[in-house]
């Protein structure tokens, strides 16, 4: 069965901005450089992809090295929803692991957690799950300096690794590393991860309560079975010409073929779901179209061929309908601009 898009909770989401404010960037310079909507807000989950350009943007603006691991070692309960709950109500550190192990989701699709037992240590190691778009090492540098700070909190003692190290280069400046993880970090290695003591993972934790795990367990459960229902056709659609649209448009027999639909039947189904496939070409690429002129990676021009437009012209005609200026002055308006959506694929 398909299940739901990989997506990422808004209380993960609301760390990043939250870091960034910290730093003096504006939560609505952020979203403007991400290339997101600022109504994006209200949603309770957001695109892995999405997330992706959040940390990008939050790096670039803040200038900061060590965003990811600064973002990292000041997380709360917050940052984690209900798993925060039941990680403070397990009985020891590795059974805290475990609990984070099978409720993740409800934090980020971005990546899942490994142990890896030995004799005296045992490895916890982080593998990156990205969407099309490659993460940025930050977002993996603030994931294991939040392990090491839920961690403190959860003991309610300095937790320090006996290693901790990271697959890709140093970015940051090692007091920063050793501020964050407390350990000797070492880079370009196998994979990403943890090395703790086992006397400290099966220490007894302080505020262990069997029962009141169980309660959040069970709560916990139902959002992870809601993440699960099956995907709509139209999400599916939008997820597949995000990557699609490359210098030419696919027509609907095509998107029907993709989806191992007849063309009749393609129209039927997205119009039971409230939707046409040229609405859904047309959000999409809005959207692409709004991160790529937001970003200024690219001209505009460029823009325009790689979205399938036939020439700049057209490409401007649509950019002024979908957000009422021409490409230039949108772009120089910067964070005003992204308050206009895409329109609703449904």
């Amino acid at each position: 069965m398909l299940t739901s898009a990989p997506s990422v909770s808004l209380s993960w989401v609301n760390t990043v901005i939250a870091a960034a404010e910290r730093q003096g960037v504006p939560c609505a310079d952020l979203l403007a450089r991400a290339g997101v909507a600022n109504d994006r807000l209200g949603a309770p989950r957001w695109p892995v992809d999405d997330i992706t350009r959040l940390w990008r943007a939050a790096a670039a603006l803040t200038g900061d090295a060590a965003f990811g691991l600064n973002t990292g070692r000041q997380v709360g309960p917050g940052s984690f929803n209900v798993v925060s709950f039941i990680l403070l109500s397990s009985s020891t550190l590795r059974s805290a692991i475990g609990q984070l192990q099978e409720y993740q989701r409800l934090i980020s699709d971005g990546g899942r957690f490994q142990t890896l037992v030995g004799e005296q240590h045992s490895w916890l190691i982080y593998h990156p799950q990205q969407g099309s778009l490659a993460f940025s090492p930050h977002q993996v540098e603030s994931v294991l300096a939040a392990a090491v700070c839920f961690s403190r909190w959860v003991t309610g003692r300095p937790l320090q690794p006996v290693r901790v190290q990271f697959s890709h280069g140093q970015i940051g400046p090692l007091s920063a590393y050793a501020q964050a993880l407390g350990a000797e970090v070492q880079f370009e290695q196998a994979f990403n991860g943890l090395l703790l003591d086992n006397t400290v993972l099966d220490a007894p934790l302080p505020q262990a309560d069997a029962e009141l795990a169980l309660l959040h367990r069970t709560h916990a459960a139902a959002q992870l079975a809601a993440l699960s229902a099956p995907m709509l056709l139209s999400t599916r659609v939008e997820q597949w010409l995000t990557g699609a649209l490359d210098g030419s448009v696919p027509g609907r027999a095509q998107a029907a073929r993709q989806f191992g639909l007849g063309e009749r039947a393609f129209a039927r189904r997205l119009q039971e779901e409230g939707v046409c496939y040229a609405d859904l070409v047309d959000g999409v690429r809005h959207a692409l179209a709004r991160q790529a002129v937001a970003s200024g990676a690219e001209p505009f021009v460029r823009i325009a061929r790689r979205l399938g437009f036939s020439e700049a012209s057209a490409f401007n005609r649509a950019f002024r309908r979908w957000t009422g200026h021409a490409p230039g002055h949108w772009q120089q308006q910067g964070p005003v601009a992204p308050q206009t959506a895409p329109p609703a694929g449904h």
